[in-house]
């Protein structure tokens, strides 16, 4: 499939009269369109490395804008708007403002992988739009998609408690995500849980929600750990 691009020059810039005078010279009849000049200033010259501080983004800076991972990109196929080596070349020159343009379809990435696989210079572009998605998640330029909300659960479980428990990740996942507690399918899956759970698994599942049990002297690793992570966090992004 051939990749569509956007044209260099955009409708605005041009300019068409009927008599049009350069340098004191008419040149109607012969030139009557021009273009005005294009100089950019609105860049941020360290975004490429704001980038490569996500997670999937460190090799960003190895394209060389072959078109490989849009020519083989699966959402591409259903929408030419969805172009992978146009965002890594907006990252590269700083143009966050021509990025943002973009912010409502940059997350549907399907993670399927085939422009990684065929990427010769090893950019990883499916990790590249990753964390394309997490910054502008992190900037509050789109809002949090349903896997950040659940990892965010998850890690809080982990440090809070220092142990998972499924039925306290699902509760707080519900309500970070704006869902419902009460839900069909949900009340559906309780009903064969206990018609086929033994008594005393219930009886155990349901103290574990009530009590929310920790590891055993985990409160000071908990705050260790949570120190940890939000020192690298920050080293990553403003490091």
């Amino acid at each position: 499939m051939a990749i569509h691009e956007k044209t260099l020059i955009d409708p605005d810039r041009i300019l068409q009269h009927d008599h049009l005078v350069v340098d004191g010279v008419d040149v109607s009849g012969s030139w009557n369109t021009m273009i005005t000049p294009r100089t950019l200033t609105d860049y941020e010259e360290h975004f490429e490395e704001i980038i490569q501080s996500y997670s999937g983004g460190e090799n960003v800076h190895r394209c060389w804008q072959c078109g490989s991972c849009t020519n083989s990109c699966t959402m591409y196929a259903q929408n030419v708007d969805f172009n992978p080596r146009y965002w890594i070349y907006l990252i590269r020159l700083g143009l966050k403002a021509e990025l943002i343009k973009d912010k409502d379809i940059i997350w549907q990435c399907v993670s399927c992988n085939k422009c990684t696989n065929i990427c010769p210079k090893d950019v990883r572009p499916e990790g590249v739009m990753k964390a394309t998605a997490h910054w502008l998640e992190d900037n509050g330029l789109t809002p949090k998609t349903l896997s950040t909300h659940f990892d965010e659960e998850f890690t809080h479980q982990c440090i809070e408690f220092g142990r998972i428990e499924d039925t306290e990740v699902m509760v707080g996942f519900f309500k970070r995500s704006g869902q419902p507690l009460v839900q069909a399918w949900i009340v559906e899956f309780g009903k064969r849980l206990t018609k086929h759970m033994p008594l005393g698994q219930l009886a155990k599942m349901g103290m574990n929600v009530m009590f929310r049990p920790k590891t055993k002297s985990w409160g000071k690793t908990g705050e260790v750990l949570a120190e940890y992570v939000k020192a690298q966090k920050e080293a990553a992004h403003h490091g």
